[in-house]
């Protein structure tokens, strides 16, 4: 079976299955579900896309975009509306005058940023001029994974365009080797101290990190049972 021929997005452009991960902080979470889940059901009931949402009590969610890439082009463009939307309804209670803009931030696989960003910086100079849009490639990894964030920011056509331009580099340039997907954890996991002290540890509670907090903390810890402090302030596993 040959792979699927990629063509520039137009109204009959691309028509190949994709997905597109975004990384949303909760308050924008919020909108995109609405009251009832009412909003997030209009869009994918409009949109033809499959629109999932990590669960987890996380300060961040990922929002998983599955479709046919007319598909997922709708849903973009009514997600970026919808943010713009929430923008307007808030400077109408603030004394700002100028528009901020629409910020969609996409999760991609590191093996595949090469691409977007293109020799010298290229390819994403040519999207920045094309769309008008904003476009950032972290430079560092999302913790745990091999995901690295793309930032667009611009007017909500801008963004849609600058989309279609990174979904056919992605289409053209395959992710290589395994991806380990980016997990949000949750904003923080409090560790019971001795004497009933609560201390939140923003790093996960991962044995590593336990070690880290128990050396400034000289009071016996009863974490689990299977933690103790020594004299030489390091955290050991009974087995």
């Amino acid at each position: 079976m040959e792979p699927p021929k990629v063509q520039q997005p137009g109204e009959g452009g691309l028509n190949v299955t994709l997905t597109i991960r975004l990384l949303m902080h909760g308050k924008e979470v919020g909108s995109i579900i609405g009251k009832k889940g009412e909003t997030v059901k209009k869009m994918r009931e409009e949109s033809g896309a499959r629109i999932n949402i990590s669960e987890g009590n996380c300060p961040e969610r990922i929002v998983t975009i599955t479709g046919p890439t007319d598909a997922i082009f709708k849903a973009f463009a009514m997600i970026a509306y919808k943010f713009e939307e929430d923008i307007i309804n808030s400077m109408s209670n603030s004394p700002a005058t100028s528009k901020p803009p629409v910020t969609l931030r996409l999760v991609v696989p590191a093996s595949q940023c090469g691409s977007l960003i293109g020799k010298g910086g290229s390819k994403i100079k040519e999207m920045r001029e094309s769309t008008g849009a904003q476009v950032q490639v972290a430079g560092d990894m999302l913790p745990n994974s091999t995901e690295r964030a793309v930032t667009i920011s611009g007017a909500p056509e801008a963004i849609i365009q600058c989309v279609k331009q990174i979904c056919v580099v992605m289409l053209e340039s395959p992710p290589k080797g395994a991806t380990i997907p980016y997990r949000p954890k949750p904003a923080s996991t409090p560790i019971i101290f001795s004497g009933g002290q609560v201390r939140a540890d923003p790093l996960g509670a991962s044995t590593a990190n336990l070690s880290l907090l128990l050396q400034h903390q000289p009071l016996p810890v009863s974490v689990t049972s299977r933690f103790y402090h020594s004299p030489l302030h390091h955290c050991h596993c009974l087995c």
